[in-house]
């Protein structure tokens, strides 16, 4: 299975899994680079799920439903959220077959960026649109501070070889932030000369992993030590691993 993360816009990434017949895509909001790289590998698009309502994720669905090697494509996406073409609505712990692709794929309802959001689990890549970036989670725009704590921390549950596939290219900021927040650690520091390194030789810092984001990802590790004391110093309960990261969130809305 080929997993390529499709650049777009300025910082996203749209994500496709193919076999080099069929393929699936996550959240095209752009419609131009998906059409390319199914008309480039001579790709028959089989599905399209999408996580949430956010125009950089679905305003390229009608033109891509459009294509000759998309008009077939299924789409999955939240049933609760505007969509700008028909969707088959899917809930949590529900399953989408693929079998062109010999996929089944987990739906996970993830609120907290908005009360619809959901990711995709193949079990072995996490499709997690706008709930969890590499060192980083998204804004809170719809869900709560205990929302998205129970929906990042399901997904840190997964097995850490899990390849995460985020939707954006924030890592090298998230990690100057989680560099604040835990400023002794030498897997924070570590992983941020990589990225530089990937960056300045324009590749992508994703996806990332499971087992990577539990050393480096604040939003992750509300139990650890350093993250508690960053949060105590700004008012939270230390006891309280959701004040703990309702106060980390709130300090990276203001980072500069």
């Amino acid at each position: 299975m080929n997993l390529l993360a499709l650049p777009a816009f300025d910082d996203n990434y749209l994500w496709m899994l193919h076999n080099g017949r069929d393929a699936v895509v996550v959240d095209p909001g752009d419609a131009a680079p998906v059409v390319a790289a199914l008309d480039r590998d001579d790709l028959t698009l089989a599905g399209i799920l999408v996580t949430h309502k956010h125009p950089d994720h679905v305003a390229g669905l009608r033109t891509l439903l459009a294509h000759p090697r998309a008009r077939s494509a299924q789409v999955w996406g939240p049933g609760d959220e505007p969509m700008p073409v028909p969707v088959t609505a899917v809930r949590d712990g529900d399953h989408i077959a693929l079998p062109t692709l010999g996929l089944d794929i987990t739906v996970m309802a993830v609120p907290g960026h908005t009360l619809g959001h959901l990711a995709y689990w193949t079990g072995a890549v996490l499709f997690c649109g706008d709930t969890l970036f590499s060192a980083g989670c998204g804004r809170l725009f719809e869900g709560t501070p205990s929302q998205m704590h129970a929906s990042l921390s399901r997904f840190a549950a997964l097995s850490d070889d899990t390849q995460v596939c985020c939707a954006h290219e924030y890592t090298l900021a998230n990690l100057r932030f989680a560099r604040a927040v835990e400023p002794h650690s030498l897997a924070l520091a570590a992983h941020e000369a990589e990225c530089l390194s990937l960056r300045e030789r324009g590749l992508p810092t994703l996806p990332s992993t499971i087992g990577r984001e539990r050393q480096i990802n604040p939003y992750l590790r509300c139990d650890q030590p350093d993250v508690i004391a960053s949060a105590v110093a700004r008012g939270a309960d230390g006891r309280d691993p959701v004040s703990v990261f309702a106060t980390i969130r709130r300090w990276k809305d203001q980072f500069r």
